[in-house]
């Protein structure tokens, strides 16, 4: 099995460097203080490295290619609600939940001390309503800077690199009627690991993956898995059942997984995921959660980090991000690799589509033929897919949330969420804090 090696960032202060010390192939950061925390200061400043004012801005729109500071393409500033507002120093992943009884939309952002839950529903004049702290008993465990969150049947699934986080499990029902902030408590916890470094979740089989959990594993059969995705069914969301674990190829960085419906008749209607595991693109059966299949392992020439990817909506392709291509110089410039699924056995690769920026790409996000991608200091870029089959992408639109450069480090956002209606999009800076953005971009598919 692949072994930890050291991942050296100086992510603060915008310099960085690498330093692998394992044997064979790229693995996971132990996150032990020589990660992307490298430098980190625990300081919140009150102007961001990417020069961004700690003070909150609302109805920007992008004219001329500039939204106020932030150099921008077809998406305009909706709000921008600073780090200070949520009384943290450090924000991560972001995701959403619509209200299916008020249709009022949240946004679960992901900081270093819990999860701040913002009403957006007034885009212009979104609605703090506080956060859930962490459950790890070290506040100050480096580990907080990577967390994840996902829902599913009105919960979110919240995990962390931080030791003892396990995963929190909240009822976001609890947010209906709320206006003004207040400190939450969980509503249960999975605790047989000790923590993961992304959380995924197919609606369709109502099924948490849980991903790269590698310390303090306790799940019954699962403590050798070294980071592979361990499986839990939400037939009850609140309280998760293991369902399944699988270490067949070393530890997993991220997966896509789907209720399949793609062109390779011999596994429509069974659940495939695409998981990125460092090195390659392996593509698993996980049907039947007790008995995993690897239907294939696809390396590339030029791959650094095998990060994060999606499945574009009819399951054809697979959009591919590598965390490290752009630092290692594997590439010239940000890359996105497209990846033709239409034989699942054998996937190929069709195309490495660069936008020209210097900057690295980190997750990859698809909706209504649009890719929606967080590309560190570069900010969100929205690609067209429609000739996706040819393995091309057309940048259509953007918005930088990090204004003072595109250098090649881990810097400014880190994630995205595309999936509200009317072009909405949830972005983090990681200094910065949390983006409303509304899109005017369309698909030529659409």
């Amino acid at each position: 099995m692949k072994r930890p090696v050291h991942l050296i960032v100086a992510a603060v202060a915008a310099a960085l460097a690498l330093v692998a010390t394992t044997t064979s192939a790229i693995a996971h950061p132990t996150h032990d203080g020589t990660g992307k925390e490298a430098g980190f200061d625990l300081v919140r400043e009150d102007v961001s490295p990417g020069g961004v004012p700690q003070e909150r801005q609302s109805d920007v729109r992008c004219e001329d290619g500039i939204a106020g500071i932030f150099p921008c393409h077809k998406v305009d500033l909706k709000a921008f609600l600073p780090l200070s507002e949520f009384d943290s120093i450090w924000a991560n992943d972001v995701w959403g939940w619509t209200d299916p009884r008020t249709d009022r939309d949240y946004v679960l952002a992901k900081l270093f001390e819990g999860t701040a839950f913002v009403d957006i529903t007034d885009t212009e004049d979104p609605t703090y309503l506080g956060t859930l702290p962490s459950p790890a008993p070290d506040p100050s465990n480096n580990g907080h800077i990577w967390g994840d969150i996902k829902t599913y049947a009105n919960h979110a699934y919240i995990g962390s690199e931080a030791t003892g986080h396990g995963v929190q499990i909240f009822d976001l029902t609890r947010l209906r009627g709320v206006t003004e902030p207040q400190e939450w408590t969980q509503d249960g916890q999975i605790t047989d690991l000790g923590q993961s470094h992304n959380i995924a979740l197919n609606e369709d089989s109502g099924t948490l993956y849980v991903i790269g959990a590698w310390k303090d594993v306790t799940a019954p059969g699962c403590a050798e898995v070294d980071g592979g995705p361990l499986m839990y069914d939400l037939s009850e969301p609140a309280s998760p059942e293991l369902a399944g674990c699988y270490g067949g190829d070393g530890y997993t960085h991220d997966i896509h997984c789907v209720d399949y419906h793609g062109p390779d008749r011999d596994y429509r209607g069974r659940e495939i995921c695409v998981a990125s595991n460092e090195d390659t693109v392996t593509v698993l059966d996980v049907t039947d959660k007790s008995d995993v299949q690897m239907l294939a392992r696809a390396p590339y020439e030029t791959s650094a980090y095998t990060h994060q990817g999606w499945f574009t909506e009819d399951h054809r392709h697979f959009l591919l991000g590598d965390e490290l291509d752009e630092l290692e110089g594997t590439v010239d410039a940000t890359t996105t690799y497209v990846w033709d699924l239409q034989d699942l056995d054998n996937p190929e690769l069709i195309g490495q589509e660069d936008n020209g920026n210097t900057s690295i790409d980190h997750n990859i996000f698809i909706n209504e033929g649009l890719a929606y991608k967080s590309n560190y200091t570069s900010g969100l870029r929205i690609d067209d897919t429609y000739k996706v089959h040819r393995g091309e992408l057309k940048e259509r639109g953007f918005f930088d949330v990090y204004p003072a450069d595109d250098a090649t480090t881990f810097a400014g956002t880190w994630g995205n969420y595309p999936f509200f209606d009317k072009g909405i999009v949830a972005v983090t800076g990681i200094e910065e804090g949390l983006f409303i953005l509304e899109s005017r971009v369309k698909s030529s598919k659409r």
